[in-house]
């Protein structure tokens, strides 16, 4: 009998490992799920640092041979950071990325969201679990979520146990921290698999420039899904995965 595939997943920000139950229940037979709480979250909530590096470090010790990973949002930014890194790419055997991002070319960009991601982490100081985490849930990428996975999202968010370690995953996570990869897209040989939801216009069209790049890319289009189809769609996101 062969030996199960170690499988990782990263949950986006403000989620936890937990949020990743429905894909796991989903997947087929063979596969070892490990659904980490990333620093800053969950029952990570007060691990220090709370950085690319450390992360990176922690997804190491999670699986010390071969793995599949797969990311959604802040999530599927540090795995293609992954991906790509000298610690880990040797031992990953293929990507799934779901509503990702390779990061903002611009440095001026970058360092706009940058300052715009360290406001949002002093506001986050100031507030509770639940307020913060209603005013993160109408951000316009998370709207039209449908009712049942608005309300999955909402109960992990609240396993956060204050927003410290959020306000730190903003500033050592988030889209203007970490360098982007646009430019070493060409460097994976292994399959890319980029899911997105059909409503997600944005990620729809960083997906197909990001398949461009890519040696080996396939694009899955969720129908009916926004931007958190691990949520509303976990089948769909379990059979791309599994590919």
């Amino acid at each position: 009998m062969a030996a199960p595939i170690t499988l990782v997943l990263l949950h986006g920000f403000t989620n936890t490992g937990a949020s990743w139950d429905g894909v796991v229940a989903a997947l087929p037979a063979g596969y070892k799920p490990v659904a980490p709480d990333i620093r800053g979250h969950g029952a990570a909530a007060a691990r220090r640092p709370v950085s690319l590096d450390a992360v990176l470090g922690d997804i190491d010790v999670l699986s010390p041979g071969p793995f599949e990973l797969a990311g959604y949002s802040m999530g599927g930014r540090i795995a293609l950071q992954a991906a790509l890194s000298p610690l880990l790419a040797e031992r990953i055997r293929r990507l799934t990325l779901i509503g990702a991002s390779p990061g903002l070319a611009g440095a001026s960009e970058r360092a706009q969201r940058r300052a715009a991601d360290e406001r949002l982490a002093d506001e986050a100081e100031e507030l509770d679990v639940y307020d913060f985490a209603r005013g993160w849930a109408r951000t316009s990428v998370l709207a039209g979520l449908a009712p049942y996975a608005a309300q999955t999202a909402a109960l992990d968010r609240l396993r956060h146990p204050s927003t410290a370690g959020l306000a730190e995953a903003l500033r050592g996570l988030g889209t203007g921290a970490l360098p982007p990869l646009w430019e070493r897209l060409g460097e994976l040989a292994i399959p890319v698999v980029l899911v997105v939801g059909e409503r997600d216009a944005k990620f729809r069209a960083i997906a197909d420039q990001m398949a461009a790049r890519l040696i080996r890319p396939r694009v899955v289009v969720v129908p009916g899904a926004g931007h958190a189809v691990h949520l509303e769609a976990p089948a769909d996101v379990a059979a791309a995965i599994a590919g």
